[in-house]
């Protein structure tokens, strides 16, 4: 067995566990050869902290993004990837974006650098210095990659000048082909020590480029709550290189996508079958539809969703594709498909109305219409009941069609998929029982609260005292595993006909308390009762924080509350502050299907978000304290968001530190989570 370790290797007296001398030497010698190769980075000005830590100091972090342990300054490590000046490093080692970058090679020479490009698939960046015959590595080929092979992880992190000896750690090769086909996944430790650096073999050529990278996430900090935990990832050189040419043109490079959501979220049993397709996606230009079945991708055979991600994962923006599918009992050939690189979903048109809740009658009764949005401009009014509705095509002149609305859900699912400036009619019946057809024109989103909605918001009949209730009050409750606990609060008031919204309160770290929860829930009784909420509160660990392994206890909450309770899931939001916002972020990107908005106190978001999907409208309130050291980061999230297009109110609350909620802000954040079925 190969243990592993770090070690800052002299080239004299190599001390390793070793199995032989052979070995010893064979270390020895192959960390020699790729250190000629391996540059120092160093850093200085930017964001101060880019990562995340529940706490800082503790070894496991928590989720992408949350601020604390990785200062924007200090030395990294590169690989020369060209003669002529050329470096690629890890792009986790640019996230603080920072001002200065001085890069020092063989002997001590030090020269200024500058960023080309970023490789936003595989996460590393080319820089480029003013030098001339620099040594190159020898690469070895993806081809030749075997698992259980010995794999030998290098940085200059902790060397204290340029010509000291790396550090390393020696491992195996323990996958290939992970993170949908781009990375080798080794067991050596892998952490900010070494991103950047390269991943070698026993005859010291080079497999890859170390980086933190996740199957589910995204960014520069993704994949870096793993560090040393034995499983680290490698950009492999061959396919760096490949795309050298294209980096050197300056412009970042993006992963390939096609615009689809599958039916299932089972990546691995299921046939990967479509659920939704992006408006103006390259999906839909080769018209893809839901229901069809994707039977290959470029030539291969794909079987379930993980096998399709696969033969994308490794493409950029760009890159072309064959698709093949299975719609009925035919079989069609798409031809080549050409990949996007973004596909953030255009924002959605508004009517501006809240609907009412909990109605059995067949169409929606309209509980509020906003002010100067296309529903008041064309006359609708609260008490009014849509029966019919329908959008026309984009830019169309024609009249849309009109079809028997339901329920509010199905009226939610047009508007959903539907952009600025369509046309829609609707077939309105009014108080007095004339029927009247409506049109107009849809408007921009708008995030107006305001002050105070019509108090009642749905349709159900009170139920009689024979009907058995759930649990009341404060209820305490063990997780499945019996290993955590978690709270919910559920107004005494509640009525099992009435539909209620969920608010999951994330603590910030250290804050789990059975004491610190009630008094939480104190503060939200009267909004409970009032706008028909149910808070439930998992915990994380004391000390650690909240990391990606709580998701299951928080969907396990979740579950519980849906199971029990009669839960609106069009109100199911995410309430956090400091690391339990952090966690928020993470979960509501990860869980889109289940969750509608997030609520953030003082909590930023460290990583880019996640494309917008129409089907799967996500919203997002800010609240910070003007004089929080977090206020800026805060700012950056919003900004962000927005960049994206993502519905998002900011309330920057005065004379305030790293605090609660004051009163006005609690009051809009309520009225808020009350809003999120707003059409």
């Amino acid at each position: 067995m190969i243990k592993h370790f770090w070690v800052l290797v002299p080239f004299v007296g190599l001390m390793v566990y070793a199995q032989d001398d052979s070995w010893e030497q064979a270390v020895q010698a192959a960390t020699k050869k790729a250190t000629t190769s391996m540059v120092t980075i160093e850093t200085s000005g930017g964001t101060e902290t880019i990562s995340s830590a529940a706490v800082p100091g503790k070894r496991r972090p928590g989720p992408a993004g949350a601020p604390g342990v990785r200062k924007g300054s200090g030395p990294t490590t590169g690989v020369v990837v060209s003669t002529d000046g050329y470096i690629v490093s890890s792009a986790f080692n640019f996230a603080n974006k920072p001002t200065s970058i001085i890069i020092s090679t063989a002997g001590g020479k030090r020269h200024v650098a500058k960023i080309i490009a970023t490789d936003q698939s595989r996460m590393v960046t080319l820089l480029k210095i003013d030098a001339t015959g620099l040594p190159m590595p020898e690469v070895l080929p993806v081809s030749s990659i075997q698992v259980g092979q010995t794999a030998i992880a290098m940085g200059k992190t902790l060397s204290l000048t340029p010509d000291a000896p790396p550090s390393i750690s020696i491992g195996i090769i323990s996958a290939v082909g992970r993170i949908w086909g781009r990375a080798i996944q080794t067991d050596a430790k892998v952490s900010p020590v070494n991103y950047g650096g390269p991943l070698v073999d026993l005859s010291g050529k080079v497999m890859g480029i170390l980086v933190p990278a996740s199957p589910q996430a995204e960014g520069e900090t993704a994949g870096f709550e793993w560090y040393d935990s034995g499983i680290g990832f490698a950009m492999p050189m061959e396919q760096i290189l490949g795309n050298l040419e294209r980096l050197k043109q300056g412009k970042d490079l993006r992963r390939g996508v096609m615009g689809i959501t599958m039916q299932s979220n089972d990546m691995y049993g299921v046939e990967p079958v479509v659920g939704g397709v992006m408006p103006n996606s390259p999906a839909q230009k080769a018209g893809l539809k839901p229901g069809d079945k994707i039977i290959s991708v470029a030539g291969k055979k794909v079987e379930s969703h993980a096998q399709m991600m696969n033969q994308l994962g490794t493409r950029y923006e760009g890159d072309e594709v064959e698709i093949r599918i299975k719609r009925g009992n035919d079989e069609l050939n798409l031809g080549k498909v050409a990949l996007a690189g973004s596909l953030a979903s255009p924002p959605n048109g508004t009517l501006g109305i809240l609907p009412m809740r909990d109605d059995k009658e067949k169409g929606v009764e309209v509980r509020y219409v906003f002010p100067e949005t296309p529903a008041a401009k064309i006359g609708l009014k609260e008490g009014d009941r849509i029966l019919k509705a329908g959008l026309s095509p984009l830019q169309s002149k024609t009249d849309a069609p009109l079809r028997p609305i339901g329920n509010r859900e199905e009226l939610a699912s047009m508007i959903h998929a539907s952009t600025v400036g369509q046309q829609f009619g609707m077939e309105v019946k009014r108080k007095d029982g004339k029927t009247e057809t409506l049109k107009g024109t849809l408007g921009e989103p708008s995030e107006i609260i305001p002050p105070k909605p019509p108090e009642k918001a749905s349709l159900a009949k009170v139920s009689g005292a024979d009907v058995k209730k759930p649990d009341l009050g404060l209820v305490t409750k063990n997780s499945a595993a019996g290993d955590k606990t978690f709270l919910l609060n559920v107004p005494i008031s509640y009525e099992p006909n009435a539909g209620y919204g969920l608010v999951i309160w994330l603590h910030p770290t250290g804050k789990g308390k059975d004491k610190e929860m009630e008094d939480l829930f104190a503060i939200w009784d009267e909004y409970c009762a009032r706008y028909k909420f149910i808070m439930v509160a998992p915990r994380c660990d004391a000390e650690l924080g909240w990391t990606p392994g709580d998701s299951d206890a928080i969907l396990e909450a979740i579950k519980f509350a849906q199971d029990n309770y009669n839960i609106d899931k069009k109100r199911i939001v995410l309430h956090g502050m400091g690391s339990g916002a952090q966690m928020s972020f993470y979960m509501a990107f990860q869980q889109r299907q289940l969750i509608r908005g997030v609520a953030a106190v003082g909590g930023a978001m460290g990583a880019s978000p996640k494309e917008r999907v129409a089907t799967e409208p996500l919203a997002f309130f800010l609240a910070v304290g003007d004089k929080d050291p977090i206020r800026e980061s805060t700012m950056e999230t919003q900004k962000k968001l927005l960049e994206f297009q993502y519905p998002c109110v900011f309330r920057e609350m005065k004379d305030r530190g790293h605090q609660y909620l004051d009163s006005p802000t609690l009051d809009q954040i309520a009225t808020w989570v009350d809003l999120l079925d707003r059409l």
